[in-house]
């Protein structure tokens, strides 16, 4: 299969490219990037008007196969991935059986075999059970070709055992995903503690649990010495001490999700369940620090925690309702609306946090639009609105903290492996 791209605003920061380009991909390679490229192609994409980039790679999503199908599957997860501009994920291991051992690694790598549309990578866990109390077998988890490893939806409380992964990661060459929370501090909170936590009647998560377990958790991999790399960061003070550790020269980057940079607190005065998640939305002056972040390069990577539930774990009472927001076919748009638009980020930088920035972290061979390199691309209209609607949503879990706004940046095209995964 052949495909022509036409004309489009290509943007591929690897390769300081920011301007009109034809796009030639011949099997699964891109073969050339020019202007006015006359070759025949099977496939002719007019992309006048349009952004092309590399495309993106998630490097948080929660697959829910094997063992909850219910929620979410490798089949529905990964159509969901392609219409919003997803060529490449990283699945958490948080599945019924955990990724903590070869055996469920190959199981799964039979699943996304068999039903996957874009590529997956897989992220085991760094202790068994992620219970906290053995290490996995991490080499063994690298040798069956997982890519991280994390405990995410928990933190290793015991400091030694956080240490130990952390050496064990760095002699397997495998990347530390840490979900940075102190139980203890959280508690059984629900929602960001402050005013509104007040207000609604609600248990509040004050921010120490993030913030003190994000200081830690950098403390430990300069220990041993290794990289680390913090999920979902979300108030301003995880960016403070991450911009410190960077200027440090410690080897930590981090990722933050749109809900973090889009919504605030206020969002629940109403209740939603839908805007419900772990680590909480906070106030104003920590998604204004989130932005200045992402702005000044602290946080590298935008990701969408996409954590399907169904409607009966999340239509119910708030205090019970299950922690998680989907975010894979709204994590392009809400980027494009709040950052770009916004001008906090230009699109060569949105690129970087998107496609540039996963692949170097995972040390994957993609996130660029180079000749001979695989052809995993996106083609949006940047100026397109379009409305978050629950019956929209092809995720098999609607619990989407975007429903009834109006976004901008419409995906016309996903490629992946040099084959269209998505048309509009």
């Amino acid at each position: 299969m052949s495909i022509l791209i036409k004309g489009a605003r290509v943007i591929d920061p690897a390769n300081k490219i920011d301007g009109l380009r034809d796009i030639l991909i011949e099997g699964e390679k891109i073969s050339q990037v020019a202007k006015n490229i006359k070759a025949h192609a099977e496939s002719i994409i007019d992309a006048a008007g349009k952004i092309v980039s590399p495309g993106i790679i998630d490097m948080h999503v929660h697959l829910r196969q094997p063992g909850r199908e219910d929620k979410e599957t490798v089949a529905t997860a990964t159509s969901a991935a392609a219409k919003g501009g997803v060529a490449t994920v990283l699945a958490m291991p948080n599945t019924n059986p955990a990724m903590d051992c070869p055996e469920s690694i190959e199981l799964l790598k039979g699943i996304i075999a068999k039903d996957a549309r874009i590529n997956v990578l897989i992220c085991g866990t760094i202790t068994k059970g992620r219970l906290g109390q053995e290490l996995s077998d991490i080499l063994a988890l690298k040798k069956s070709g997982a890519y991280a490893i994390s405990d995410d939806g928990c933190s290793v409380d015991n400091d030694e055992l956080m240490l130990g992964a952390f050496k064990k990661a760095k002699q397997s060459g495998l990347l530390a995903i840490c979900h940075s929370e102190d139980k203890i501090l959280s508690g059984r909170g629900v929602v960001n503690l402050g005013f509104n936590s007040t207000r609604l009647g609600l248990r509040g998560i004050p921010k120490e649990s993030e913030y003190r377990r994000v200081e830690r958790d950098i403390e430990l991999a300069e220990k041993a010495q290794a990289p680390v790399h913090i999920a979902h960061v979300s108030c301003r003070e995880s960016v403070e001490i991450i911009a410190t550790a960077k200027k440090k020269g410690i080897k930590v980057t981090c990722e933050t999700a749109p809900h973090y940079f889009s919504l605030t607190e206020d969002a629940l005065l109403g209740y939603d369940t839908n805007m419900k998640m772990n680590p909480p939305l906070r106030s104003k002056s920590d998604l204004a620090a989130i932005k200045e972040g992402l702005k000044d390069g602290t946080i590298d990577v935008i990701a969408s925690d996409h954590a399907p539930h169904t409607e009966n774990e999340k239509d119910i009472e708030f205090e019970r309702a299950e922690f998680g927001v989907i975010g894979l076919e709204t994590e392009l748009a809400a980027s494009i609306t709040e950052l770009v638009y916004s001008k906090i980020l230009d699109w060569r930088q949105l690129v970087e946090c998107l496609a540039v920035n996963p692949a170097r972290i995972l040390g994957i061979d993609k996130g660029t639009l180079s000749e001979g390199k695989t052809a995993d691309i996106v083609v949006i209209s940047p100026e397109e609105e379009w409305q978050v609607t629950k019956g929209g949503l092809i995720s098999k879990s609607k619990n989407c903290a975007f429903i009834g706004r109006t976004l901008k940046g419409a995906v016309d095209y996903t490629i992946c492996n040099g084959k269209i995964v998505y048309k509009r």
